[in-house]
C-alpha cells in the first residue's frame, strides 16, 4: 500500500506482455548510448535519482519493486541517497507488519511495495527479463558492449505509442510499434513533463523514459559495479597467471629442448 504522496498526479504503467495483443505489426527498437554498458559502463547517479523520481510519481501508483530493498537507494553505485533521505523516502510507503496486525510507515530495511493491480507486473527484474535486441550469434559482441536491450525495450515502449485505440472483449488497447503486434493494454504513462527535475534536466519524454529505465536497469542489477570490477580484477590475475605458467614451463624445459631421446 503506498501512503498519500504530495506528488503531482499519478499515471498508470502496465508493461505487461501478458495482455492480449492484434496480429501483425513488427516491434522495433533502437540502441541508446547508456553509461552502464559495456564492460567498463557504470551508472550515472544523477540519472538514477532522476529515474527514481519517474518510478515514483509515475509508475509506483500501479507497479511495485518487491525485490528490491529501500536501503539500498542509499548504497555506493547506484543513486546513493543520503542515509536521511532513504530515511524519509521509505515513509512515503505503508507495509503490513504482521506483529502488529497492521500497517506502519516502511523503513529503510523493508522493501519497495509489491504491485497494487493484479495485472501490472512486478518491475524489480523487467530491465533484465525483455530482449530489445540480439546478436550478431556465435560472437556475443553485441551482448557485451550493448546488453540484451532490455532498458532499450522499456524506452521504446514507453516512447512508441500511435494515438490509436481500439476495443476488443471490453479491453481497450493502445497502438505501440514498439510492443509486438503493435497494441498494448496501456494508456501511454508519459506524455512530456510529467515530473519536474531538481537538477534542471530536460523532462522531454524520451529523456524521462531513458531515466526510468536505467533506474529499472539498476533495480535489476544493483550489484552490477561491483560484478564487473570483480571480474575486470579476475582477468588481470589470469593474464599474469598465464605469463608465469607460461615463463616457468619454458624455464622448466629449456634444459632438455635440443636433446635427442635414446
Amino acid at each position: 500500500m503506498i501512503r498519500k504522496l504530495t506528488l503531482s498526479a499519478l499515471s498508470a504503467l502496465a508493461l505487461t506482455t501478458g495482455a492480449a495483443f492484434a496480429a501483425g505489426g513488427e516491434a522495433t527498437t533502437h540502441d541508446v548510448d547508456f553509461s552502464f554498458e559495456g564492460p567498463f559502463g557504470k551508472f550515472d547517479q544523477m540519472q538514477l535519482q532522476r529515474g527514481l523520481q519517474v518510478y515514483t510519481e509515475v509508475c509506483a501508483s500501479c507497479h511495485g519493486l518487491r525485490y528490491v530493498p529501500l536501503r539500498a537507494l542509499g548504497d555506493e553505485g547506484g543513486p546513493a541517497l543520503p542515509e536521511d533521505q532513504v530515511r524519509a523516502y521509505a515513509e512515503f510507503y505503508e507495509v503490513f507488519d504482521p506483529a502488529l496486525d497492521d500497517y506502519r510507515p516502511a523503513t529503510p530495511t523493508d522493501h519497495f511495495p509489491t504491485s497494487s493491480l493484479d495485472n501490472a507486473p512486478d518491475l524489480s527484474l523487467m530491465a533484465k527479463a525483455r530482449a530489445g535486441f540480439h546478436g550478431p550469434y556465435g560472437t556475443g559482441l553485441s551482448q557485451l558492449f550493448k546488453g540484451i536491450g532490455g532498458p532499450e525495450h522499456i524506452v521504446a515502449i514507453l516512447t512508441s505509442f500511435t494515438g490509436e485505440e481500439k476495443e476488443e472483449a471490453g479491453t481497450l488497447y493502445y497502438g505501440n510499434t514498439a510492443f509486438p503486434g503493435g497494441w498494448i493494454a496501456m494508456a501511454p504513462p508519459l506524455v512530456g513533463e510529467d515530473v519536474e527535475y531538481a537538477d534542471g534536466h530536460s523532462n522531454e519524454i524520451h529523456h524521462e523514459a531513458e531515466d526510468v529505465a536505467a533506474f529499472l536497469m539498476w533495480a535489476a542489477e544493483p550489484k552490477m559495479m561491483a560484478r564487473k570490477q570483480a571480474g575486470f580484477t579476475g582477468v588481470v590475475f589470469l593474464v599474469i597467471l598465464t605469463v608465469l605458467l607460461y615463463w616457468t614451463n619454458k624455464r622448466i624445459w629449456a634444459p632438455l629442448k635440443g636433446k635427442k631421446t635414446a
